[in-house]
């Protein structure tokens, strides 16, 4: 099994920036793609990025494309994502998760952290 532990939420004002940290343990040779989702209140759960554990390869979500930035760090098992520019709109639970896919489709992701909250207020 793989863990997968966030952490770096919180509240920022509209236009600031956060940057959230993930931390993966256990088997992490499973791991080929990790990724950021959240989930606003009310709404189901979004694809924000995802990178390529081995390539580095990185996709966005349309809506924080520009604005967000997902990078890794093989030796410490982490991955990142720092978020400029907020908007109200980006409030929400962010959860980690990672795949044993290199392009994972939605049913791919097989890990998942606990999720952090981010609030932006206006």
């Amino acid at each position: 099994q793989v863990q997968l532990v966030e952490s770096g939420g919180g509240l920022a004002q509209a236009g600031g920036s956060l940057r959230l940290s993930c931390a993966a343990s256990g088997r992490t040779f499973r791991v080929y793609t990790m990724g950021w989702f959240r989930q606003a209140p009310g709404k189901e759960r979004e694809f924000v990025a995802r990178i390529n554990w081995n390539t580095g390869t990185t996709s966005y979500a349309d809506s924080v494309k520009g604005r967000f930035t997902i990078s890794k760090e093989n030796n410490k098992n982490a991955v990142y994502l720092q978020m400029f520019s907020l908007k109200p709109e980006d409030t929400a639970v962010y959860y980690c998760a990672a795949s044993s896919t290199a392009l994972p489709s939605t049913r791919d992701w097989n890990y998942w952290g606990q999720g952090t909250q981010v609030t932006v207020s206006s």
